[in-house]
Order: structure tokens, then C-alpha cells, then sequence
């Protein structure tokens, strides 16, 4: 027994302590429906369980009635993913994904016109 403790103290010395490590996903707007969307997208887990997603500083729209945030998958919109209104038609900026929405179910971020059902710009999630 004294060999297994002193063998498992030793290997947490040499590796050190176990920490969860989180990749980041990422993507870039393309426009849609006649709009320019352009720019990119980080998306970071979190330890809480929440994630960040995060507009770079060259995020731009050039406008729409009621832009929203949110994810989608294989080229369709989640209403149930809504992050809420775009902050800013340029630049950087950011939104917490709750922890209730498991962003692992979804391959694109969506800039999504409420008011006309219609995507405004779509990043594909790498």
C-alpha cells in the first residue's frame, strides 16, 4: 500500500495538478440574405458550465431590423438559442451562453432578424 501512495504522490510532483482545459471554438460571418456580415467568433466554455461568445473587434453588419444572437445547426436557426440583440453593428463585443444550452448541440452562430425570419450573417463553428 505505502508503494502506491508514494508511487502516486511521486507522478502528481512530476505531471503536476489535473486542471480541465477547454478549447476554444471559432468561426467567421459570412452575410446572408443580401446582407454583409463579416468578422469572426470565439466561443469559450467556462468552468461554470456558461460559455462566452465573443465578437472580434472586425465584427460588422451593415443593418437590419431586430438582430439577435444565436446558434444553429446544419443550416437551420434554434428559436431556443437565442442569446439575445445585437449589441453593436461593429465591433467587439460579447454574450454569455447559459449553462442550460449545451453549445456542443450546434455548428453555426447565427446574426438572426427576428422581425423577418431571416439569417443576416452565419459563422460556421470550427
Amino acid at each position: 500500500m505505502k508503494n502506491i501512495v508514494k508511487a502516486a504522490i511521486t507522478a502528481f510532483l512530476i505531471v503536476g495538478p489535473v486542471t480541465a482545459a477547454f478549447a476554444d471554438t471559432t468561426g467567421t460571418f459570412t452575410g446572408a440574405s443580401d446582407h454583409i456580415t463579416t468578422g469572426g467568433v470565439t466561443i469559450t466554455k467556462n468552468a461554470d458550465g456558461t460559455a462566452t461568445v465573443t465578437f472580434d473587434a472586425s465584427f460588422s453588419l451593415d443593418g437590419a431590423p431586430d438582430p439577435r444572437v444565436g446558434f444553429g445547426k446544419d443550416g437551420e436557426f434554434i428559436n431556443a438559442s437565442d442569446l439575445g440583440v445585437l449589441k453593436n453593428l461593429n465591433g467587439a463585443q460579447s454574450y454569455i451562453v447559459p449553462a442550460s444550452l449545451n453549445i456542443d448541440d450546434y455548428n453555426e452562430l447565427y446574426i438572426w432578424c427576428l422581425k423577418f425570419a431571416v439569417p443576416l450573417g452565419v459563422a460556421q463553428l470550427n
